[in-house]
């Protein structure tokens, strides 16, 4: 009933999919983020500044402290105070509670816990997930990379390709925007109030700050941006966002090729038992999976442009709508997850039609007009195009022997060679090279 009364259907209908990225970005994971960030920052601080007797030992936050946590936080309006006020409680060492959250603003604490959340989240789970999906689009276009198939440029008939190669496109597309996303460098804001230290360097102005920063940002897996405001200049959200947004475009095209595969039945779809595929009509099996990954990616596309071109603008030093923005990261995610879930599910119950992959080459041999003209080219007949295109357009279904007839009564004159060359052309070989 928890499920079934949720608001959204990605913790709701979705949850069994959903359910491995809350431990990045539920509310849950954020507090924990946030503290454990905290403590690192404590630790660092105090050694730094070699304050006497300041032996802390990092703990592990548990779920009763996130209640702890939220409880305070009810009480004072204020989710990072909240964690600061946590650890003033759980630490028993008066030498160290003045240095808890010293110098720093919420964003230092929450601009790092994001990112370090989408760093987490892409390399333990949204980047092996979609390189499994890869490589199961890339093993069907082994499979079936000899299979010679009509292609449709328009939707019309068009020149002879392989219905692996066709699948080795996205295969390869997907490819090279995953590279970028396990390329990426994360940064975060860290500098205090408005991004200058100010603070730290009033208290304590012979110490370097800026190295301290830089050093604490890289001992946690991140790069510091050097000039910002109150918030993060969130840039680098943008761009990884974007990178999201790519690979979630091209699952859609790939989506929508196959739907359209099925729909010609090229592929066929394995006959699940107890499966309904419609309510009314009992025959039917619908390529389901591809919908709803469609679907989904699409929700997640049009939330990962609003992200990406919203938070980089912000008034003057900063405004609090990308503290509100920001919360719904996790959406993004899930619904992105949801869709490579589909696809592999997709792709797992379908087979290839051969009979009728074959059958629709031998009704359109007229795409061999091609290839004729292309000989006829290479011939030195004049305006070979022009010819060919005279005797084949209005939906003639002409084979090659039928159009070298139609050439000659036109006074064309082709060698012996050419005409040896056309008559072994065959639309199941005329497939070229890739």
């Amino acid at each position: 009933m928890e499920q079934l009364n949720s608001l959204s259907p990605l913790d709701g209908r979705y949850s069994e999919v959903t359910q491995s990225l809350r431990k990045y970005f539920s509310e849950s994971a954020l507090i924990k983020y946030r503290t454990n960030l905290e403590m690192l920052y404590l630790m660092h601080l105090l050694d730094f500044l070699e304050i006497p007797n300041s032996e802390f030992d990092f703990f592990e936050v548990s779920d009763e402290d996130v209640l702890k946590i939220k409880e305070i936080e009810k009480k004072v309006r204020h989710d990072v105070k909240a964690v600061e006020l946590f650890l003033r409680d759980k630490i028993n060492n008066q030498y160290v509670l003045e240095f808890i959250h010293f110098g720093l603003t919420s964003q230092d604490v929450n601009s790092s816990s994001y990112v370090l959340s989408m760093k987490e989240s892409n390399q333990e789970i949204i980047i092996p997930t979609i390189d499994k999906m890869i490589n199961l689009i890339h093993q069907k276009s082994e499979n079936w990379f000899q299979i010679p198939m009509l292609s449709r440029t328009h939707g019309q008939p068009a020149s002879p390709t392989t219905l692996g190669k066709e699948l080795m496109v996205f295969s390869e597309r997907l490819r090279k925007q995953l590279h970028q996303l396990k390329e990426f460098k994360y940064t975060t804001k860290f500098g205090g109030a408005v991004g200058n230290f100010n603070s730290h360097y009033i208290a304590y102005p012979e110490k370097d700050w800026i190295k301290f920063g830089n050093n604490f940002t890289e001992s946690i897996g991140l790069e510091r941006n050097h000039y910002t405001t109150q918030i993060d200049n969130y840039d680098n959200y943008s761009e990884m966002f974007d990178i999201l947004k790519r690979l979630a475009t091209v699952m859609i095209d790939f989506c929508r090729d196959i739907w359209l595969y099925v729909s010609q039945d090229y592929f066929t779809q394995l006959n699940l038992s107890g499966e309904v595929g419609s309510s009314a009509m009992p025959h039917k099996i619908n390529p389901i999976n591809f919908e709803n990954a469609e679907g989904n990616l699409m929700m997640a596309v049009s939330l990962l442009e609003f992200m990406s071109r919203k938070l980089p603008v912000s008034r003057l030093q900063r405004d609090l709508t990308d503290s509100t923005v920001l919360r719904n990261i996790g959406t993004c995610y899930g619904y992105l997850l949801i869709g490579v879930e589909s696809i592999m599910s997709g792709l797992k119950r379908i087979d290839v039609n051969r009979k009728k992959i074959r059958e629709d080459l031998d009704k359109n041999k007229i795409v061999l007009a091609e290839a004729v003209q292309s000989i006829l080219r290479k011939e030195g007949v004049e305006n070979s195009y022009l010819l060919i295109k005279e005797m084949t357009r209005g939906g003639k279904n002409l084979d090659v022997e039928e159009m070298v007839v139609l050439l000659e009564e036109k006074g064309i004159q082709i060698s012996e060679a050419g005409k040896s060359q056309i008559y072994n052309l065959d639309v199941h070989s005329y497939v070229g090279r890739f």
